[in-house]
């Protein structure tokens, strides 16, 4: 946890200069002095925090320091702890006591993240993330979860990748990588908090060997969008010196146009190694909680408390309360099950569920089907593939006719749903939505995120 809390101290730092160089710039631009601008971010206390006395106790007038907020981008092998440190970093940030929100950006499709398993997401953490249940590794969203706990508040931004390895379509998830980072930057040019607070970057383990002409063409990707400066490498000193030498090249400081420092950390002692078939229950367990939820458990000494005042374990509590609303023990949700005409739900899948390798192909042949078009599926069609499979309802309202590779790859996520039957003869089939509201006219993408209700 040292090596942690150093880092926390040394990210402050950076904070700190990052907030007077905002505070500077605005009274610039308004042609204000600098104690006038200073209402124009929130930050309590002038030092922020112990990391911010020693970044307030630096020279301000160097014109040479570093002004940018850490925007800190995590790798690692498989199981050696990249989102406990993220969270770590994250949850340490929202505690100090200057404000802080940083942006936690997840690009582990495996993890679930905010929401299920295939996604890659973004979000602005104004309150520390809860290690509660692995069916929610970054906390609970708005929509599936009560007011009274803190991490109801946040609502990510959610794009569909479809899978859970990396490596089955490299080339769609770079370009999601660039996506996700222009709607970042939207975010953050109205959010001089968050600006200022810098970015988290988790990361899978398969990005360190992905299929394509570069191995390292995903961590590039990602390094050179979100304008990384802090790259941590957890437990592994060989890929410690891939990082250093790829990023200190004159390719890619010219590419990144500023210094980009690479630093290993060690591995948390309580990290394990996890099977497949664990990871495979976790995944179709967040998947279960995203549509019914899942009871919040006591923690043992309330649970005794409540259970000697008479009470029983699962209950509402009553008299307790929790953000000014009585605490409900029973978060369990009721999704809906409901017929969905053919024409109402538009599904594509993006590029084929496998690709033979292109030294397979015939000599001078070339694929008829790229790895990211969309291609537009027939469910009155036998083979297609998408009974009790995951499909990701687009904000799309209707197929576009211009542009819909672009549309269709660059639409966010409203919500998920799961087709459990089709009925060929009548031209319809049924899926369970977690609400009631209609699909008419939605467009959906499908992938190979399997689940079905036991």
């Amino acid at each position: 946890m040292t090596a942690y809390a150093n880092l926390h101290l040394a990210f402050e730092q950076m904070r700190v200069r990052a907030r007077r160089a905002e505070r500077r710039d605005a009274a610039e631009q308004d042609g204000t002095g600098p104690d006038n601008a200073i209402g124009l971010i929130q930050q309590g206390g002038g030092g922020g925090g112990g990391g911010g006395g020693g970044g307030g106790g630096a020279s301000g007038g160097d014109d040479d320091e570093d002004e940018e907020p850490p925007r800190v981008l995590i790798v690692g092998p498989e199981h050696s702890g990249k989102t406990t440190a993220c969270k770590l970093l994250v949850n340490y940030a929202v505690r100090g006591t200057a404000a802080c929100s940083p942006l936690y950006v997840n690009l582990d499709p495996s993890d679930g993240g905010f929401t299920i398993p295939g996604t890659v997401s973004a979000c602005v953490i104004d309150s520390p993330l809860p290690t509660s249940s692995p069916a929610n590794p970054l906390g609970i969203t708005a929509t599936s979860a009560p007011t009274a706990l803190s991490s109801s508040k946040l609502t990510p931004l959610v794009h569909w990748y479809g899978h859970t390895d990396v490596k089955k379509n490299a080339g769609l998830m770079e370009h999601l990588i660039r996506v996700l980072n222009e709607e970042c930057q939207e975010r953050l040019e109205i959010d001089a908090l968050a600006r200022t607070s810098g970015i988290i970057i988790d990361t899978p383990a398969n990005f360190l060997a992905v299929p394509m002409q570069d191995k390292f063409a995903l961590v590039k990707a990602a390094v050179y969008a979100f304008r990384v400066n802090v790259i941590l490498v957890i437990g592994n000193e060989k890929l410690t010196v891939e990082m250093q030498k790829i990023f200190s090249s004159e390719e890619a400081k010219g590419q990144s146009q500023r210094p980009i420092t690479v630093l290993k950390i060690p591995r948390s002692p309580g990290v394990v190694d996890l099977d497949s078939a664990y990871c495979e229950r976790v995944q179709a367990h967040q998947v279960k909680n995203y549509f019914y939820g899942s009871p919040l458990q006591l923690p043992p000494e309330l649970a005794a408390a409540f259970t000697s005042a008479g009470g029983r374990e699962g209950q509402g509590l009553s008299g307790l309360n929790l953000g000014g609303e009585a605490a409900a023990m029973d978060l369990a949700l009721s999704p809906h099950s409901s017929v969905v005409s053919f024409d109402d739900l538009t599904i594509y899948r993006i590029g084929q569920d496998s690709f033979a390798p292109s030294s397979a192909l015939p000599i001078g042949a070339s694929r008829a089907l790229g790895e990211m078009q969309p291609v537009k599926i027939d469910p009155s069609q036998p083979g297609q593939g998408i009974v009790n499979i995951v499909l990701a309802v687009l904000s799309l309202t209707e197929a576009p006719e211009m542009d819909i590779e672009e549309a269709i790859l660059d639409a966010d996520v409203l919500g998920f749903v799961v087709i459990t039957s089709i009925d060929t003869e009548n031209n319809r089939f049924t899926v369970l939505v977690p609400s009631a509201a209609s699909l008419a006219g939605r467009v959906a993408l499908t992938g190979s995120i399997q689940w079905q209700e036991a």
